[in-house]
């Protein structure tokens, strides 16, 4: 036998702890929770009160005739060509064109506000010298020119207004021509339904309307 002993070999083993993912998300889950439980729940006092203000449209008197949703141009100026005298049509923007009528002297008026913004575009009275024609011979779409009070001053425009079709267009011819009529035999001191004979107010219609802001 040899001298040497055989020395026993010894091994060590390491063991590291792994989290399963249910352990984790519980951690996470703990985690929220006291976030939650952190986060204020004071209240604060506004340093001013606004009061409540009632804002008038300037169409309370009055009753509507017809509506009929379309899209509005005008022909003009641009600012970029302000003073040149070149004109072209613009946009004004898509809404409800509306006749109005007063309910205690009966006038009538186009009145055409901007979807969603309702900015005035268009506000002029029903005068009867006002003749809608063809729009470069289309059937859905009328031109006019008038003295409208949209812009807060009278002031001599040329509108044009389109339509979905040729039936809504005719639609509304109809209706603004007969409105016309209306206005044309209140003008002349015609005796009409719930009238009191105020021709001279209604005259003063034509020289100009005014419509609040929202």
């Amino acid at each position: 036998m040899s001298d040497e002993q055989e020395k026993p070999t010894t091994t060590t083993s390491t063991t590291t702890e792994e989290t399963t993912p249910k352990e984790e998300a519980a951690a996470g889950g703990e985690e929220e929770e006291k976030v939650k439980e952190e986060e204020s729940t004071a209240t604060f006092e506004p340093v001013v009160k606004l009061e409540e203000v009632e804002v008038k449209s300037g169409e309370e008197d009055e009753e509507v005739v017809c509506s009929f949703r379309s899209k509005l141009f005008t022909f003009g100026e641009t600012l970029l060509d302000k003073g040149t005298g070149n004109k072209t049509w613009k946009e004004r923007g898509i809404g409800d064109a509306r006749i109005l009528r007063h309910r205690e002297h009966q006038r009538l008026r186009f009145l055409m506000r901007q979807e969603k913004t309702m900015k005035v575009i268009a506000n002029h009275a029903l005068d009867p010298r006002i003749v809608l024609e063809p729009n470069a011979g289309s059937d859905r779409s009328w031109v006019w020119s008038c003295f409208d009070f949209s812009e807060g001053e009278l002031e001599e425009k040329v509108f044009a207004l389109r339509f979905s079709n040729s039936e809504v267009a005719t639609e509304f011819k109809e209706k603004y021509v007969a409105c016309q009529k209306e206005m044309e035999a209140l003008l002349a001191g015609e005796d009409k339904p719930d009238e009191k004979g105020e021709a001279g107010e209604a005259a003063a219609a034509l020289e100009g309307l005014k419509t609040g802001e929202e």
